[in-house]
């Protein structure tokens, strides 16, 4: 606990720090961008340890003691929170870290769950998450991949029609429908391979997140653009970490 305790101290103090330096005379610097992303993880990263402990990584404790209140919560915050942010760009220094705080609580939940079904998953999952992440920097500054327009337009199109994929599942399970869950939840073949697929559309959208950072910097956008730019690569972050994580434990249950 006291560590956690310092760690919201540092946060803080790194929050307080980088909005009072924010001054919206001030233009957009990959420096900047850099920073506010580092603090928007660490942000996430603290209360994702915090509801761990707090429910002692014991499921059916977790169940007992209000964790479903506290993933919705943190679902309905986050989501609140993004959805502002999209259309008031300006508020992005006040709103990013209570998304990334809210998305650290649904995160460590969700952690937490499949932590206890598959031991060692979850550090497999950051693992391979973080290096899909440094993957993916490096293929852009070597100009491997680049945010070509068609490059763009194939994976806006991916994109919406994996969101479309969700919306339907969500919906259907909502009035009974579970078909389409139970065969993404599921371990066949072809959910595997459907979970590999939706995994590299993630990881591709890195690509775009990269060029949208470069550009707006080089194009003297606002000084808040840096923490809306933060909050775009750590929603995608954590895309694609759920991702693998489902990935993982499918594989993990055909053993």
């Amino acid at each position: 606990m006291h560590q956690i305790r310092s760690s919201l101290r540092y946060v803080s103090w790194k929050y307080r720090k980088a909005v009072a330096g924010t001054s919206y005379g001030d233009s957009m610097t990959l420096r900047g961008t850099v920073d506010k992303s580092i603090l928007l993880f660490l942000t996430l990263l603290v209360p994702a340890v915090w509801i761990w402990n707090k429910m002692g990584s014991d499921p059916e404790y977790a169940m007992n003691n209000g964790i479903q209140s506290y993933m919705w919560g943190g679902l309905i915050i986050g989501l609140i929170s993004i959805l502002v942010i999209t259309f008031k760009k300006e508020w992005s220094p006040y709103l990013a870290p209570v998304y990334a705080a809210a998305q650290g609580v649904v995160l460590g939940s969700i952690s937490m769950f499949f932590e206890a079904m598959f031991p060692g998953i979850v550090m497999q999952a950051v693992g391979i998450t973080l290096g899909i992440f440094a993957l993916m920097l490096v293929a852009y500054k070597t100009g491997v991949l680049r945010a070509t327009p068609l490059f763009t337009k194939v994976i806006y199109m991916a994109t919406a029609g994996v969101a479309i994929f969700y919306l339907v599942m969500w919906i259907g399970g909502m009035f009974g429908a579970t078909g389409l869950s139970n065969f993404y939840g599921g371990n066949s073949m072809f959910s595997i391979g459907l979970s590999v697929v939706i995994a590299g559309i993630a990881a591709f959208n890195f690509i775009l997140d990269f060029n949208f950072i470069e550009e707006n910097a080089k194009a003297g956008a606002p000084k808040y653009m840096e923490w809306y730019s933060g909050v775009a690569l750590l929603a995608t972050l954590i895309w694609l970490y759920i991702e693998i994580l489902r990935l993982l434990a499918k594989l993990q249950s055909r053993d």
